[in-house]
């Protein structure tokens, strides 16, 4: 496995690689034809060739050591916007303290306050029993696949001819599952920096906290890119984006405590081991569109497996039961007046962003997807008057009309 990621990374690095020579070749050639055409026009080709040798050597230079500091740099450029998204949705209720006279320094004080506080109690109170449950639950992880195996044993004894084909390649069932919980064991026990983590979670913080409390000269940065005819359009598409994004986060702490409270009371009844671990990754689970549920629901489910077969049906289809409750009636109705966005459009940008950043890339990708929606809305769709036949359009490549 360790061998296939790296030889991935080695094949996106080298496929990066190929496209900066490409586009950096491409500029080149279209410098050197102007160059020398205006050389030959000018009759000064041998002083102009030594010239415009010596550009072409410096800006090659230059734009290699560019475009490597940026690909460098592109995690923190991630970090940064995630900052930035958090801060505009902090802002929402900093500005409403703001208007009602409130000092903004005292606004942003009390609103950050109050997060640190509330993350500070349910850290107390929380954190020290999810920390104990996930230790209990990964020194009982081979038990686990042990009685995983055992069920899986018994079911394909009553299936004989499944069994024989699964047995073909001469490894059963019971050998497969314990070297799974092995990976399993293996993943939980990858080191990281502490101390880095550490140093980039200040930073990040600090990023927020500066924006929250005098976010001016960013605005101020930010419109200033934009021609002045063209300011009031990303005013209002930054507008737009920081209303889905507070309609977005909204509704994800809402959701979120739903699914959490739920999972938490089926899973203690059905005496399901961790079942406050597993509320809170139902929590979070949200933050990831559409597939969130699928990292909710599989764990909790192969823990209630090794308990009974029975056990993990009930969980299953408790965990089908929630996602449609959550997914078809809670969530469009929170997100109806802020974050209407395709489901389509959120897996895709869920995908590329994953491919491309990782966690941080999944994590964001439903703000990229509100930011896309508010500025393609703004910058393109406005230059085009309503088509009054529109759904009409639509109804005739539907259904072939």
């Amino acid at each position: 496995m360790r061998q296939f990621n790296f030889s991935c990374l080695i094949l996106k690095r080298i496929d990066i690689s190929q496209n900066i020579i490409f586009h950096t070749v491409l500029n080149l050639k279209c410098f050197l034809c102007k160059a020398l055409n205006r050389s030959l026009m000018t009759n000064q080709y041998p002083k102009d060739l030594y010239k415009i040798i010596t550009s072409v050597i410096l800006y090659t230079f230059g734009l290699v050591v560019l475009l490597w500091f940026l690909y460098q740099i592109m995690s923190i450029f991630i970090l940064f916007i995630f900052a930035i998204v958090l801060g505009l949705i902090i802002n929402q209720p900093v500005s409403k303290l703001e208007k009602k006279g409130m000092k903004r320094w005292l606004a942003s004080l009390i609103v950050l306050g109050i997060i640190f506080i509330v993350s500070a109690l349910l850290g107390l109170l929380v954190v020290p029993h999810i920390s104990e449950q996930i230790d209990t639950l990964v020194g009982d992880l081979p038990g686990y696949f042990n009685s995983i195996s055992d069920h899986v044993t018994h079911i394909l004894r009553k299936y004989p001819e499944l069994n024989k084909e699964l047995q073909g390649d001469g490894m059963s069932i019971s050998e497969a599952v314990p070297s799974l919980g092995k990976t399993v064991i293996g993943l939980s026990s990858i080191s990281f920096s502490v101390l880095g983590g550490i140093f980039m979670f200040i930073v990040f913080l600090s990023m927020i906290i500066f924006f929250v409390g005098n976010p001016r000269p960013i605005i101020n940065m930010y419109l200033s890119v934009f021609e002045p005819e063209k300011r009031g359009k990303a005013e209002r598409a930054l507008q737009h984006t920081s209303i889905m994004l507070g309609g977005w986060m909204k509704s994800n702490l809402i959701g979120g405590i739903v699914q959490a409270i739920l999972v938490y009371i089926f899973l203690t009844i059905m005496n399901v081991p961790g079942a406050l671990v597993w509320a809170a990754l139902a929590f979070f689970s949200e933050l990831i569109p559409k597939i969130g549920f699928y990292i909710m629901a599989i764990p909790p489910t192969l823990v209630a497996l090794s308990i009974s077969p029975a056990t993990a049906f009930w969980c299953l289809v408790f965990f089908l039961l929630l996602n449609e409750l959550i997914s078809d009636f809670v969530m469009p109705k929170l997100r109806s007046s802020t974050m209407n966005i395709h489901p389509v459009s959120l897996l895709f940008l869920l995908l590329a962003m994953t491919t491309a950043f990782g966690l941080m890339g999944a994590l964001l990708a439903a703000p990229m997807a509100a930011i896309i929606k508010a500025y393609y809305e703004e910058f393109y769709l406005q230059r085009f008057p309503d088509d009054p036949d529109m759904d009409q359009r639509i109804d005739n490549i539907l259904y072939q009309q």
